[in-house]
């Protein structure tokens, strides 16, 4: 049961990343138009170039993300949960990025650093759980 529930909550925190991805997206079309930047331009008025950075900072990072997400998922068993909440908490400060880069680039690394803490946890869980996997594979 509580495996069905992880593997749940992980599909819940993929669509909510995704639906986070065309937010950032959404946001570079409105200041397109807001900024009259046509593409293929990417560049121009300064809060049109901050939205793209945050679109394309948070695409660096997705495609690290959700892979691992998955992994973790699949492999990390200890406390299957974990891997929801990891995801969650990297949901929670790319959003903190996002509006803290619009606001002022400056202001950006406080969810920068949780994010990455995220997704350093997701790395962390996913390598124990491939190293269990592999130890229980040799045990036969």
């Amino acid at each position: 049961m509580m495996a069905s529930l992880a593997s749940w909550l992980t599909a819940v925190v993929t669509v909510l990343a995704v639906l986070m991805y065309f937010w950032t997206g959404f946001r570079v079309g409105g200041m397109r138009g807001k900024h009259d930047i046509k593409a293929p331009a990417t560049t121009g008025h300064p809060e049109f170039d901050r939205a793209y950075r945050v679109q394309m900072n948070t695409l660096e990072h997705i495609v690290m993300f959700l892979p691992l997400l998955w992994l973790s998922n699949a492999y990390f068993q200890m406390y299957p949960l974990i891997t929801g909440a990891l995801g969650l908490v990297w949901i929670v400060g790319r959003i903190i990025y996002a509006v803290a880069y619009m606001a002022d680039p400056s202001k950006r690394g406080t969810g920068f650093l949780i994010a990455g803490i995220a997704l350093l946890g997701l790395l962390i869980t996913t390598i124990i759980g491939l190293v269990q996997a592999f130890l229980a594979l040799n045990a036969v």
